[in-house]
């Protein structure tokens, strides 16, 4: 299993475009808590702080796609880290203004949720040009999952530690120059710099024109509404169950799962269609939502939890796939970033639509919401199942050889054809 990893790894610029990109993106992995302790040590209310993270939120989901089609458009070094330097600034406009002018504290978080780089979208657009052939692509997909798992795992501990050596105040200027720096890491590599978009036709809705991109973007707005409402849905179980503690092994034993998960997945290759497959994934993730609505023991309500993240990091990266596969030509990294944003969205979703069902119903209807999200995401990629099977309107047709004439043409990835 490692084997594959560490050939991935041993590519050249890999390791560094791979953690690069991570460290870049613990400012948005961590903003939502940063802001919340920020918030507090200033003296104000959790609706306050609730507030102020929702607005980074949504301006996140906001300006993570409209500068994937600004990166495609002018290439990643111009955007990036431009991008990088503004969410940066205005994170620290935010830690020494704090929440006295209340609107100069709206304006500096949304400015700082609205300009965060989509390093995410643009390493899935880089990972053809440095890796070459696409089974070698599919593991760096199945390791970026992964690997995504472990940055929002060590993200918050690393807020946290800062919080307690120095302040709050701290710990939002820390994160954010950290992630100035992996931004510079990953535009000053020589990958980043010589990647162009391939040829792009005029169009307003971008990457939004295709039918494929579309039924994907629907599928995992579900799937990302169950995982935000088990967020919600473990409070009440927590609870009865022996408080913070056991909330805080849930929430953990969910990202364990998806790290086991998606390590299995990307240790080796699997046949068939990406589609089928994906449509697979998220059937396994739906019905392993289902154990969580038995509500046993804490010990093991924590297995169980495992259980349920075991086929999310898989499910992420078997989309990735269908991304660069209905692309348009010259959207890659807007419609990567499309992704994120639904996901996001979908999550926020999910965790406001789940309070009201705890309320009504308890921590069992809670725990029945992602299980019914993950029936409603198979449901949309088994009706658009020709769709998300045929050949992406963004694939690139290599010519055959000279020499044989008979050849088939073959498609390529959208996002490697003039890196």
């Amino acid at each position: 299993m490692a084997a594959g990893y560490l050939e991935i790894l041993r590519a050249r610029h890999a390791a560094r475009l791979l953690t690069g990109t991570l460290v870049g993106r613990l400012p948005n992995a961590t903003a939502a808590l940063a802001i919340v302790l920020f918030v507090r040590s200033q003296g104000g209310t959790y609706s306050l702080a609730g507030a102020l993270a929702a607005v980074y939120g949504v301006a996140n989901a906001v300006g993570q796609p409209v500068l994937g089609r600004l990166v495609d458009l002018y290439g990643q070094p111009r955007v990036q880290l431009p991008a990088a330097l503004a969410s940066a600034l205005a994170m620290a406009a935010f830690a020494f203004a704090g929440t006295g002018p209340l609107p100069l504290a709206c304006a500096a978080v949304a400015a700082a949720g609205l300009f965060t780089p989509p390093l995410e979208g643009g390493l899935r657009a880089l990972w053809p040009s440095v890796l070459g052939g696409e089974e070698r692509v599919h593991t760096a997909y199945a390791m970026d999952a992964v690997a995504q798992e472990v940055m929002f795992t060590a993200g918050p501990l690393l807020v946290t530690l800062c919080v307690s050596l120095w302040s709050a105040q701290a710990a939002l200027l820390v994160v954010n120059a950290v992630g100035v720096l992996g931004a510079l890491s990953v535009v000053a590599s020589a990958p980043s710099r010589a990647w162009r978009s391939a040829p792009r036709e005029a169009h307003w809705l971008g990457a939004l024109r295709s039918r494929g991109l579309l039924a994907l973007l629907a599928a995992f707005f579900f799937v990302g509404m169950a995982l935000g409402s088990i967020t919600v849905a473990s409070v009440p179980y927590a609870d009865d169950h022996g408080g913070d503690a056991v909330y805080g092994w849930l929430m953990a034993a969910l990202g364990l799962g998806a790290l086991l998960g998606g390590t299995v997945y990307g240790a080796r290759q699997w046949p068939g269609e990406p589609a089928r497959r994906l449509r697979v994934l998220v059937a396994l993730l739906a019905v392993c939502y289902l154990p969580l609505m038995l509500l046993p023991g804490a010990v093991a309500m924590v297995l169980l939890t495992v259980l349920a993240g075991v086929f999310l990091a898989p499910a992420i990266a078997c989309a990735f796939v269908l991304v660069d596969r209905h692309a348009p030509s010259g959207t890659v990294t807007e419609a990567f970033s499309w992704l994120v944003t639904t996901f996001t969205v979908g999550s926020s979703v999910g965790t406001g639509l789940a309070g009201p069902v705890v309320e009504a119903g308890g921590a069992l209807w809670g725990f029945a919401l992602p299980a019914v999200a993950g029936g409603v995401s198979l449901l949309v990629l088994a009706v658009t199942g020709r769709v998300l099977a045929a050949p992406g309107v963004g694939a690139v047709v290599a010519a055959g050889s000279e020499n044989d004439p008979n050849r088939a043409a073959e498609p390529r990835f959208s996002s490697g054809d003039r890196a």
